[in-house]
């Protein structure tokens, strides 16, 4: 099959999305499959074979991000699948090309954009008019797919989504012996995130938390909100710029407790990689944790709530999981064979 993504986020910009798209080719191409992506161009990132950028501006609204234009002609054979990423101008210019060729549209949601509205106007009245406007036009959008999928349960979209995990390289991660910053003289127990340091993953709520705590807490991501972090942070908190991916399985296994406090998370990879790697979570109980980590993986406190969380940590860290098993259903592989079973049965129709 030729499949083309279309996505509005990609290298060189570090996220969950961006990662999904590079192991879900990485493993079509293994089975056979011609995979496109069609991306914003950055000046930062050179083009790899069959990946095509579309001209971009900087996003004025998200920080380190860039704002695809549309694009209807491209160079490539015509494709057999069209497969789009969130629903920006890059996945319209896919939803456009598949109704000009008569060919199958999927849409996966990623991100809940209605989530970073806040963010990006720092007004909340007038980012809560955006969100009551912007959620009917992406509810009308997202109709024109012929399948769309999700990572866990329903989004909150007025739709129909088929499950399909964003997908966990278990070959990859897996508990490693190597200790992440072994030079360092960090006092136990150790807690540790990663990922995006933007509005929505709250993570002021950990900091705040960290000035009550013994241990260390290791905050590893880049962001909007870095500064304000490296800003406020007591001594016990050490911030690190985005890891080398062969350092994530070192970092998981060196933390004890994997913890988050995000609220706009649509699966939350990193916490099933940590998970993965031998590593339990703690995380809010919202929507995706309260679908993913359960008894075996971790443990879920009440959003907000210091108090919670601090009971929390010290119940997980006197606990035992069995963290790796609790995983295994988000595996790559079966991810991979319920995305080539879409296709055919879309292809077939």
């Amino acid at each position: 099959m030729k499949i083309g993504f279309f996505t509005d986020s990609y290298f060189p910009e570090i996220d969950g999305v961006t990662y999904t798209l590079k192991a879900w080719r990485d493993r079509l191409e293994e089975r056979g499959h011609e995979v496109h992506i069609i991306y914003p161009g950055s000046p930062e990132y050179s083009s790899d074979k069959n990946e095509h950028p579309l001209r971009s501006l900087p996003n004025p609204f998200y920080s380190g991000y860039r704002a695809p234009l549309f694009r209807l002609n491209f160079e490539f054979e015509e494709l057999d699948i069209v497969h789009c990423h969130g629903p920006g101008p890059a996945s319209i210019s896919g939803l456009i090309y598949g109704y000009l060729h008569d060919t199958p549209k999927i849409y996966t949601h990623h991100t809940p954009v209605e989530e970073y509205f806040e963010q990006a106007i720092h007004i909340k009245t007038v980012a809560g008019f955006l969100k009551r406007v912007y959620m009917p036009m992406e509810n009308y959008y997202l109709k024109k797919y012929d399948v769309r999928t999700a990572s866990v349960g329903e989004p909150s979209r007025n739709c129909q989504f088929r499950q399909l995990p964003v997908g966990l390289n278990l070959e990859f991660f897996k508990p490693s012996d190597q200790e992440f910053k072994k030079e360092e003289n960090w006092n136990e127990p150790i807690l540790g995130y990663s990922g995006r340091m933007s509005m929505e993953k709250n993570l002021k709520e950990i900091v705040d938390f960290a000035e009550q705590f013994d241990g260390t807490v290791l905050l590893v991501g880049e962001g909007p909100t870095r500064q304000k972090i490296d800003r406020i942070k007591p001594e016990n908190v050490y911030t690190f710029d985005f890891l080398p991916r062969d350092k994530l399985t070192d970092f998981y296994s060196t933390i004890d407790l994997y913890i988050t406090a995000s609220t706009g998370d649509t699966l939350g990879l990193s916490p099933l990689e940590a998970n993965a790697c031998g590593t339990p979570v703690i995380a809010p109980e919202v929507f995706p944790f309260n679908r993913t980590i359960k008894a075996e993986n971790g443990m879920l406190y009440s959003n907000s709530s210091e108090e919670d969380l601090k009971r929390k940590v010290e119940e997980a860290l006197d606990s035992d999981f069995s963290t790796r098993e609790a995983v295994q259903k988000y595996g790559l592989n079966k991810t991979v064979d319920r995305l080539e079973k879409i296709y055919q049965e879309e292809i077939e129709k």
